[in-house]
């Protein structure tokens, strides 16, 4: 079998490998704010998908909305200490909501199986800190997926958009030059922690942040109704600068084929 000239291909978690829809951080993160008094519609939750989670929260917390909402309840604006205190409370209810949608995106098993056979080393990166990962991973590894470094959120100075997950890994892989290696994404942020990277990246369009429906809520809704979800989401990629989207982990062979021709051909990333 021909090696192939990408390095290593760096995937995101949720709505990316697992979590079709990117589900879980939304009911943990609708459900903490509720308690805390403030309610949040999914549209607010999904706003800032892919970061840290304690960044996540802090930019919640600064859309005015949702500032002007937490002062009419608290009486005064929020501050660091309450960023703290949900940070605590989302984190063991991220984890029981990322155990619950653990499942593989289809497609994933057998991509990541065929870079292996051809000496692509796989990383990931996620906004996920390592606790909300603890039972991800064994479910994960059980499909079938084992990513060979997993660099989680609280891990790096930076999280998303930075690149320093990306580079992270790409480290701890031994994977270099960058521009010889992959981000996977279905978020904004995660296309822009590969540019900032100097990786190429590709972005996931239909099972991830963008449309944030489950599989079956997908293909259930008209044609017409799909289409135009996913091509708004495509679009957000698109002028996040991804080098590439396709809707979902299981079409994204033709677009690898053609880094590695890129590559091969000593292109760059731009």
């Amino acid at each position: 079998m021909t090696q192939s000239p990408i390095q290593a291909v760096v995937f995101d978690w949720a709505g990316t490998m697992v979590d079709f829809g990117c589900r879980a951080p939304v009911l943990a993160l609708l459900e903490v704010f509720a308690e805390a008094g403030v309610e949040i519609n999914e549209a607010e939750a999904r706003r800032d998908m892919g970061r840290a989670k304690r960044d996540h929260i802090r930019a919640l917390l600064a859309a005015p909305r949702v500032a002007e909402a937490w002062r009419a309840r608290h009486g005064q604006a929020s501050d660091e200490a309450d960023v703290d205190r949900l940070h605590d409370a989302v984190e063991p209810k991220m984890r029981a909501a990322a155990r619950d949608c653990a499942a593989l995106i289809p497609g994933a098993t057998p991509l990541v199986a065929d870079l292996r056979a051809r000496g692509v080393r796989i990383g990931s990166s996620t906004g996920y800190t390592r606790a909300m990962m603890t039972d991800i991973l064994p479910l994960a590894a059980d499909q079938g997926y084992a990513p060979d470094v997993v660099i989680c959120a609280g891990e790096t100075n930076e999280g998303r958009p930075s690149p320093l997950m990306m580079w992270k890994a790409l480290v701890d892989l031994g994977a270099w030059p960058a521009r010889a290696c992959v981000k996977v994404d279905d978020a904004v942020v995660g296309i822009s922690e590969g540019l900032e990277a100097g990786a190429w990246t590709i972005g996931l369009s239909a099972s991830g942040n963008g449309v944030g429906l489950s599989e079956a809520a997908l293909a259930g809704l008209p044609a017409e109704d799909r289409a135009a979800r996913v091509a708004a989401s495509a679009k957000a990629l698109w002028d996040a600068g991804a080098h590439y989207v396709v809707e979902t982990i299981a079409e994204l062979g033709p677009a690898l084929a053609e880094i590695e021709a890129r590559i091969a051909r000593g292109e760059r990333p731009s």
